[in-house]
């Protein structure tokens, strides 16, 4: 199949629109009934005709994973990117990084949606293998791209020694994020105590392998 043969998405404003009222509208169904909802149903939540929803996304699968990929990265926004972007300007970093780190996980403990959809991801990952795909071919960067501008931004203030970015954006997760991950998908939470606890051992675990003798 030729470049010119394979349908290219609508583009420009309207379409971008259009777009997004459709992932939300599958958002909200998805998470109410499962994957099992009807594409006429998604369409009509969305205000367009299904052949819309078809032009942007081509297939249900494709509808799914989009509004996976999208939803997961919601905790980085908003508060959270601002404090990963204040890292920078950190007169002690340790203390900043604790209230960056409380800041993202805290946006991960309370947004319910994007755990459920987690959970909605592991009990149909079987029937979507592209959902692995398309998480592996986006890479670390491009899911934490905030966490990975802030410490290459340290790496090269001479703040922190990182010889592996991708690396060090996955410990970081691990230690901080990744415990509430496990947690949620059996249907419960770490406490208070221990998720503050979690979050300055993470930090200080992260800084000693990373950290130089001035930080």
């Amino acid at each position: 199949m030729s470049v010119d043969s394979v349908k290219r998405p609508p583009s420009g404003p309207r379409a971008e629109l259009k777009r997004q009222a459709i992932l939300r509208a599958a958002r909200e169904l998805f998470l109410r009934e499962g994957f099992g909802v009807g594409m006429d149903s998604i369409a009509a939540e969305a205000g367009v005709s299904k052949v819309t929803v078809y032009n942007h996304f081509g297939s249900k699968e494709a509808l799914f994973t989009s509004v996976i990929t999208s939803a997961l990265d919601e905790p980085l926004a908003g508060e959270s990117s601002a404090a990963l972007e204040g890292l920078a300007d950190a007169g002690d970093l340790r203390a900043a990084l604790v209230e960056a780190a409380r800041t993202w996980v805290h946006a991960v403990r309370a947004n319910h949606e994007v755990t459920a959809l987690r959970n909605l991801v592991a009990a149909e990952l079987h029937r979507f293998p592209e959902l692995g795909e398309a998480w592996r071919h986006r890479g670390t960067e491009g899911h934490h791209p905030a966490v990975a501008g802030a410490l290459r931004t340290l790496a090269d203030q001479g703040r922190l020694v990182i010889p592996d970015l991708q690396v060090a954006v996955i410990q970081f997760y691990g230690l901080l994020v990744f415990p509430h991950v496990v947690f949620s998908s059996y249907g419960t939470q770490i406490d208070e105590d221990l998720t503050d606890r979690l979050i300055t051992g993470g930090v200080d675990m992260f800084l000693a392998h990373y950290g130089t003798q001035s930080t």
